[in-house]
């Protein structure tokens, strides 16, 4: 699963375009590499859907950041339940990850990261937000998507077969 240069800019466009068509922030990362795990768009769109806004728009942990953590178990997740060495290789991997996330983006968090104070106290609306130049233009969102899948892409890129 070697992925170019190329074949990376193509799949981090994606993800973005996504978002910028008005998907959730884990929808759109999942969904540009759905097809490297036998996914079609629909079906990882569907699996990757509630986790947008923070998980159920409750800004917790950020939908990019869901994206990775389903991804890495895509690529690298235990099937067997007693498998305890694959289900911490999988571990390690995610915490690489998520680790490098929030170097780049300085929270993991929602709320965090679009600088929602008291967040912790209220659960936001379930609604979504309606997604509006204005919307685009206040959210750091479209480059946190970018932001994880240029680790995920890396990840694939730097992973030793």
């Amino acid at each position: 699963m070697k992925m170019t240069e190329q074949e990376l800019n193509k799949r981090v466009e994606c993800a973005v375009e996504n978002f910028m068509q008005g998907y959730g922030c884990c929808q759109s990362v999942v969904a540009a590499f759905a097809d490297l795990y036998g996914l079609d768009e629909e079906m990882a769109k569907r699996i990757a859907a509630g986790f947008g806004g923070g998980v159920g728009r409750m800004r917790m942990m950020c939908g990019a950041v869901s994206a990775l953590v389903i991804l890495v178990g895509l690529d690298c997740g235990q099937t067997e339940g007693s498998d305890r060495e694959g289900k911490s290789a999988c571990y390690k991997v995610v915490q690489e990850l998520l680790a490098q996330s929030k170097e780049e983006n300085g929270s993991l968090i929602c709320a965090e990261i679009l600088g929602i104070k008291g967040h912790e106290k209220a659960v936001s609306s379930y609604v979504a937000s309606p997604r509006t130049a204005e919307y685009y233009k206040t959210r750091p969102c479209a480059e946190k998507v970018e932001s994880a899948a240029r680790i995920f892409a890396n990840y694939l890129i730097n992973k030793i077969f």
